[in-house]
Order: C-alpha cells, then structure tokens, then sequence
C-alpha cells in the first residue's frame, strides 16, 4: 500500500494520477476532506490531517510505502508514527534551498526533516524541487479582475518545474528499484522570468495582462502579511535578490529518472488556464 499525503494538492493530486496509470497497486490518498475529493478509480480517498499525528495511524495501517511533503505538520511526530507503522519507505518532498541557501530559515527547517527522515530507520529517497510554476495563481486574482501584476525581480529567470513533473519523479522513486537513499535535485528545462511568465498566461489567454515591476520592500509587505517576514525575505532572496549558479542551474533530472523531459512553464499555462480567465 502506497499513502500519498497531500493528495489534493498540486504534486499529490498529479501523483495519484501517475499511481493509477501504472498500475502501482493498492494507493490511498490523505485528504481533510474525504468527501469532495475527486480522486482516480480505485484510490481509497482517507480523511486525516498533518495537525493531528495521532489520528494518522489508522491511515498508515498497512501502507508499506509513504510521500511525504515536509513542513506541513509536526514531522517528527509523522515520522516516528509511519515508523511504529511499518512503513518502509518515505519519498520526501524538501527544497532545493537546502543546496543553495542552507543559511536562510525555511531551508534549515527542510534539512532538518531530512535528516530526521535518514535517521528514522525507514529507506528514503529526497526529491529537491526549485520554484513551482503553480506559484503563478498567486497573480490568478489580479489577471482575472485585470489589475496589474507587480512583481520584484522580473527578469530573473529560474529553472521554474511542472508540479507534474515532480510527482513523476515521486512515482518512480515509490514504484522502481534504484531510487532509495538517494537525493534528487529537480528543475524545469529552462529559466522564465516573472516578466516571460506573464507573458505566456497573456498568449493563452489572448489579452493584454498588465504587468510592473515592483520593489523589494513593497513586495515584502505583501509577501510578511501571508508568510511572515522571515519567510518573506527568504522568498524575496530565492527569486531574485539573492540567487546564485547553483539555483539558477538547469538540471536534467527529471528526464534521467522518468525517461520524459520535464514540462515547459508554457504547458502548466495551458493546463490551468481556467485559473486566469
């Protein structure tokens, strides 16, 4: 049994998806509503949330196989409760930050789950995604009601990845041998810039979204009231006011391990238009 957490969210929902595709056997997806998700035929939809680890048990009876998203619940207790389980196996979805930016907080916070998850016993594999495209629908709202984007740093282009392409990792990592007690660092196959970003949600849709360049102190006040002002400066260096080679580096790992090059922003536009219009 293969436990997807998170399942309906943007890499759990396009896992269970790739789960059922290839046949991976008996899935079961965590969900904190059980009774709206809208999950493949066959995958046994199980109501519990990250808050209450306790109440995670019954969901783990039998699971041999876990995806995990760190930070989403206290992980040590997620941890030891998939351990006293059974489970053998966690795919962890961390940062690429703890590469390169191990300095700022939330990317202490995800190498400390890792190294939890490799002292746990259980096999694992890590998967280091970059900057998700889906991180667009934050701008979903102003392009709707055609307000202008205002964006800092909006010509620094990072190697933005597919969630989908995330979660085809993920289902090789749980299904294929190979995979265990290895970390994978995963990115789109290009940079984009807010401003290319923009202008590919525009083509699609074929009208004009007006787009601005802000400054990092407007964008922190924004980004403070919904994260935090740690976690904001910590977005704000990621995107463009601290970056480095190592993030900028356009990898070719997902395309090493599931045999398909990694999606291009142009098709996660496509795929979720309906989100912009």
């Amino acid at each position: 049994m293969i436990l997807v957490t998170g399942a309906t969210g943007n890499i759990g929902r396009s896992l269970l998806g790739e789960l059922h595709a290839h046949g991976a056997g008996p899935v079961r997806g965590l969900t904190r509503d059980a009774a709206r998700a809208s999950f493949p035929a066959g995958v046994e939809a199980w109501e519990g949330d990250f808050a209450d680890p306790a109440a995670l048990a019954p969901a783990l009876d039998g699971v041999r196989s876990l995806f995990l998203v760190s930070r989403l619940g206290p992980d040590a207790d997620i941890l030891e409760a998939a351990g006293r389980a059974g489970v053998e196996h966690v795919v962890l979805v961390s940062s690429i930050t703890v590469l390169t930016h191990p300095h700022l907080g939330p990317a202490r916070e995800n190498l400390a789950v890792e190294r939890l998850l490799e002292d746990s016993g259980m096999a694992w594999t890590v998967l280091r995604p970059t900057q998700f495209a889906s991180n667009t629908l934050w701008w979903a709202a102003s392009i709707r009601e055609r307000r202008t984007v205002r964006v800092p740093y909006a010509d620094t282009g990072l190697p933005t990845i597919h969630p989908a392409d995330i979660a085809a990792v993920a289902r090789v990592a749980l299904t294929e041998p190979g995979h265990r007690g290895r970390a994978y660092a995963l990115t789109g196959p290009e940079r984009v810039t807010p401003r290319q970003q923009a202008a590919a949600i525009a083509a699609a849709l074929g009208r004009e979204v007006p787009f601005a360049e802000t400054g990092r102190e407007e964008a922190h006040r924004q980004l403070s009231a919904a994260l935090g002002a740690e976690a904001a400066d910590a977005v704000l260096d990621v995107t463009g006011g601290d970056v480095n080679d190592e993030l900028l580096a356009v990898r070719d790992t997902v395309g090493k391990v599931t045999g398909a090059a990694a999606r291009p922003f142009h098709r996660w536009v496509a795929e979720n238009l309906a989100a912009f219009r």
